[in-house]
């Protein structure tokens, strides 16, 4: 079997893994309650984002699309930005109404952009990343919603390093590949993020679908 074969088959394997798994709604790390110290906080941040089938889509999407595109890697430090400041949007007050349903859109964005396999302007990938991280990071805020300053704290750092791992770290796989972005792995990558974004959307205006 060659390589390219086995990229198709891996792939494959993981939208079966991804498409029949339900998208998790509260994501939840400590199994619904409150963080109330440090470690709690910080395993939370960790977590939320890798139980959160949506999250996690659009995180490896980044990097998917950072990486066939040759983009800067300042692009994912740009969504892991915007997500910790949509995470303080919510923890303050503010409301963002609809935020679940915008991150479920932002996923099956992303994805068909990549699946697409056409090359956009860092401009384009810019405007949506910060756009869905404000979305993404508002819905993370739920979790953490009324905790103590130093739980807090924990959560956001944890969020940043395992987005930050996560979303830099397929774009240097792909990178190091030396795909393009009319490659058929990640094009068939999009393809399975547009499948778990239908999923989640689906999910929010169907909610026993």
């Amino acid at each position: 079997m060659t390589r390219s074969s086995l990229h198709r088959t891996a792939l494959l394997a993981l939208a079966a893994l991804m498409l029949t798994a339900a998208p998790a709604s509260a994501h939840h790390v400590m199994g619904g309650e409150m963080p109330s110290t440090f470690v709690q906080g910080f395993l939370s941040g960790l977590g939320h984002p890798v139980i959160g089938l949506d999250h996690l889509a659009f995180l490896i999407a980044v990097g998917v699309a950072v990486g066939v595109g040759g983009l800067n890697l300042g692009l994912p430090v740009l969504f892991v930005a915007a997500s910790a400041v949509g995470v303080g949007i919510h923890v303050v007050g503010f409301q963002l109404p609809g935020a679940e349903l915008i991150v479920a859109s932002s996923v099956v964005i992303v994805g068909a952009l990549i699946a697409a396999g056409r090359a956009l302007p860092l401009a384009a990938w810019g405007a949506l990343f910060g756009a869905a991280g404000l979305a993404h990071g508002y819905a993370y805020g739920e979790s953490i919603f009324g905790a103590e300053p130093t739980p807090l704290l924990a959560y956001l750092l944890g969020l940043v390093v395992i987005q930050s791992a996560l979303s830099v770290g397929v774009a240097l796989l792909f990178r190091i590949r030396n795909l393009s972005v009319s490659a058929v792995a990640p094009r068939l990558a999009g393809a399975v993020v547009v499948g778990i974004g239908i999923a989640a959307l689906l999910g929010q205006i169907i909610p026993d679908a």
